[in-house]
């Protein structure tokens, strides 16, 4: 037999004598993916390690050699040293490969008491904490932004829609903390599946446990995990955090896109409530007085990123038996994407936000020529004529009528006119029919 087929694979290949064909190694690798996971990788092993030394299943002697070559590691790839393989699949082969380099023997008795399925289940987990963490940190300074605005512009007048219809006159800060409360939504929504995700697999192995007297309270505690994962299979298989974060990331997404349409809207002649800085806009290359709003155009578009992340999560999932398959190779890609791209959203609204010009004159005029006061000239019917709401409408929606047909505002009509429509209604009506009141 060849050397070459002995050696078909230096982690798993006694059962194999010959190597995988190029296209196997290709469609089978997912280093390029999953080593963004290597610091999660490192403290994974990190926290295994000194576990196997603490219940006596390696030595000590043993395990301050793997922990200084982890570390080293670590060194490797912070400087741009390490050297990424192929044909080691994966970031915990290449690390694991690289290890045996620098500390021989020793290193292979590492793996004691583990699988690549619970290890990959818990660098996942690990990662998809810490990215939480930063998400919720973005979505609270873009909550900040949007609270000074509320400050600031909680008198300014503006025209608040149904059906993209003037209806009833607000406030810009109304307008603006509605978005703040669905930010807060999606900041509770992130720290619960968190709190769901914070289970260790570690110690699953494969599928079934291990026979070593390994002990998960303490690698669980030890990587800042509440506890172990009550089911073994569960835990080397268990996607539903993937797609939590997905979901979560895909609904902020949505709520990023609703503003960012509004932002596109206000933005045009026709609306000019808002003004963008030049940092968040671009031109055209053949009309030069082109001011595009292309960051909230963007935002808007990386909206169908998000949700197509979230299907394909749900698709490589939706059909798989226990306990771990390959598929799941396929899991890390559509997070990482998602995170990236939800980082970048949530950035670029704050940018957008926090150096916007609003035109609180445009907005108050908006609101002044849609007939906005109309419902509180209903309520003022109800009110002090006791007339039934039913009727209270009938009548306004006639002296909305015949201010539109004189082209004037509410508020401009006579008094005379009004009555003419019902003969109860006194001058105290005008304290309703401007929308600063």
């Amino acid at each position: 037999m060849s050397t070459e087929k002995t050696n078909s694979n230096q982690m798993w290949g006694g059962r194999f004598e010959e190597k995988p064909s190029d296209i196997m190694e290709q469609i089978n690798a997912s280093i390029d993916i999953d080593r963004r996971m290597w610091t999660q990788d490192i403290r994974g092993s990190l926290a295994h390690c000194e576990m196997l030394v603490k219940q006596g299943i390696i030595s000590k002697d043993d395990g301050d050699a793997i922990m200084k070559g982890l570390k080293q590691i670590a060194g490797e790839i912070e400087a741009g040293e390490f050297v990424f393989r192929r044909d080691l699949e994966d970031i915990h082969m290449n690390i694991e490969s690289r290890l045996k380099d620098i500390i021989g023997e020793p290193a292979g008795r590492l793996h004691t008491g583990r699988s690549r399925n619970d290890q990959v289940a818990t660098d996942f987990r690990l990662w998809t904490r810490e990215a939480i963490d930063n998400v919720i940190e973005q979505i609270e300074a873009l909550q900040n932004v949007i609270s000074k605005l509320c400050e600031k512009h909680a008198g300014d007048v503006m025209p608040g829609f149904t059906h993209l219809q003037a209806a009833q006159p607000i406030t810009l800060a109304k307008h603006l903390d509605a978005y703040g409360c669905m930010l807060n939504r999606d900041k509770l929504r992130f720290m619960d599946c968190q709190s769901r995700l914070n289970k260790c697999p570690l110690g699953s192995a494969a599928l079934a446990g291990t026979p070593y007297p390994i002990d998960r309270d303490f690698t669980a505690k030890k990587l800042g995990f509440d506890r172990p994962t009550l089911n073994t299979l569960d835990g080397v298989s268990a996607r539903d955090f993937a797609n939590e974060f997905l979901f979560c990331a895909a609904q902020t997404g949505l709520h990023l896109s609703r503003l960012a349409e509004e932002i596109i809207l206000w933005a045009t002649p026709q609306f000019g409530f808002i003004r963008l800085s030049d940092q968040w806009s671009t031109g055209s290359s053949i009309m030069p007085q082109k001011k595009n709003p292309d960051a909230a155009e963007l935002v808007r578009g990386k909206t169908g990123r998000l949700n197509g992340n979230l299907i394909q999560m749900m698709t490589v999932l939706k059909g798989l038996p226990l306990a771990y398959n390959k598929d799941l190779q396929e899991d890390k890609e559509p997070v990482f994407d998602s995170y990236d791209a939800i980082m970048l959203c949530i950035q670029a609204m704050k940018g957008m936000l926090e150096t916007a010009t609003f035109n609180t004159d445009a907005m108050l005029s908006a609101a002044e020529d849609g007939y906005t006061t109309a419902t509180a000239l209903a309520d003022w019917l109800v009110m002090k004529l006791d007339l039934p709401f039913r009727e209270a409408h009938h009548v306004t929606g006639a002296i909305v009528k015949m201010a539109e047909n004189k082209n004037c505002k509410l508020h401009e009509l006579e008094l005379t006119e009004m009555q003419a429509v019902h003969p109860g209604i006194t001058d105290k009506i005008y304290d309703v029919l401007r929308v600063k009141k």
